[in-house]
Parts: C-alpha cells; sequence; structure tokens
C-alpha cells in the first residue's frame, strides 16, 4: 500500500465504502490533504503526517459517517471539528449540506476559514467556540444531525451538543473499542449502534446513532 499514491488509495478506500466519487471530490480531497500537511508544519493540526495515515484515518474514517448519516439531513454540526474532521470530507462528498464547524481553538477555526476557498465550497461557517457555548442563534437553524469523532464520551456528547440539534434529530459519534462501556452508562437512551471495518485496514469502528428528544 506505501506505493500508492494518495487518490489511489482514496479511491480504493471510498470503494470498500461503496461510494461513488467524482475527479473533481478526489481532487478536493487532494488539495485538502497538501494544504493540512503544509499549516501542520507550523501549527500541529494532527499528529499525523504520512499521507496514508491522513487519507485512511482522517478522510476515510470521517466518510464512515455517511453509512448512517440520514440523506435528508441538510443542516450538519460538526463537533469539535479540530482540523475538519468529519466535517469537511462530509461536505465534499455531499455539497448540498449546509456545515458548521464547531471548534473552540484558534488555530484550527483559521485552518478551517482558510479551507473554504480552495475547496470552492459553499454554505460552510466556522463557529469559534466550545460546543456548549454555542447559541443555536449562531445557526441558520437547529441541525438535523451533529456529528463528532472520539473527542466526547457519548453521554456528555449528548448533554453538551443536543441543545444545538432540532428536536428528533441525530446525533452520530465514532468510536473506538471502549463503546460498549459507555453505552451501558447512559440511562433510557435509545440507540442504534454499527460496526464497520475502516477501508484498507483491520480496524473496527462503532458508529453509533442516538436521537435527540421529540418536542
Amino acid at each position: 500500500m506505501n506505493n500508492r499514491r494518495p487518490e489511489e488509495l482514496l479511491a480504493k478506500g471510498v470503494d470498500e465504502l461503496g461510494l461513488p466519487i467524482s475527479r473533481g471530490q478526489i481532487d478536493a480531497f487532494m488539495i485538502y490533504l497538501s494544504e493540512l500537511k503544509r499549516w501542520n508544519r507550523a501549527y500541529n493540526l494532527t499528529g499525523l503526517k504520512k499521507d496514508e495515515d491522513i487519507v485512511i484515518k482522517h478522510f476515510l474514517d470521517s466518510l464512515l459517517y455517511l453509512k448512517v448519516l440520514p440523506q435528508d439531513a441538510v443542516i450538519i454540526a460538526d463537533v469539535g471539528s479540530g482540523a475538519g474532521f468529519p466535517g469537511m470530507p462530509i461536505k465534499i462528498m455531499r455539497p448540498e449540506t449546509e456545515m458548521y464547524l464547531v471548534e473552540p481553538t484558534g488555530k484550527k477555526a483559521a485552518f478551517l476559514r482558510h479551507m473554504i476557498k480552495p475547496l470552492l465550497l459553499n454554505k460552510v461557517h466556522v463557529i469559534e467556540k466550545r460546543v456548549e457555548a454555542t447559541d443555536p442563534r449562531d445557526m441558520r437553524a437547529p441541525a438535523d444531525a451533529a456529528v463528532t469523532r472520539a473527542l466526547f464520551d457519548v453521554g456528555d456528547f449528548m448533554k453538551k451538543a443536543s441543545h444545538i440539534v432540532k428536536a428528533g434529530g441525530t446525533l452520530i459519534l465514532n468510536k473506538g473499542p471502549k463503546a460498549e462501556e459507555e453505552l451501558k452508562a447512559l440511562k433510557g437512551a435509545a440507540f442504534e449502534i454499527l460496526s464497520c471495518r475502516l477501508p484498507l485496514t483491520d480496524i473496527t469502528r462503532h458508529i453509533i446513532v442516538l436521537r435527540t428528544t421529540e418536542g
């Protein structure tokens, strides 16, 4: 795999996920890769340095969310977006969505704002706040779905992010092997869990989907 160019790795991984991808979308991911590496030298946005690791553990890992993200989810909040994961890859693949990237760290928020132009994206908004300090009025409307990576445990994510998601909306987390432990601590919350393999690896991810309370 080390001999493969990053665009070949991306295309193979996306194919494993059963997703269609255009030449323009592949080009967007390669611009993202190049800019992330350039900014990373100065600002240390991610611990991953190699093209292969970034493609697999950032880009493809983010695209796992598309397995469970409702088709009618138009407004999405990426909570604790960091260098844009999973929100930016989701936006590249689903350009019709309106994406809110919630990220309190200044250098990471600056990178996210920078990336909007070279990726030719519209309807992407950076909220430079912690999610608990984010007011629903910071958004055009409550999110249909909020997504996050392993930043929060499941209960914390529900507590901290539910107020920016519409009633009956979706909260989605991508977790590693401790997922079941965290789910045991949930009292009365309905959830679904999809266990799937991260493309091009033997790593299992657990995608947890929760619903916010109907109004």
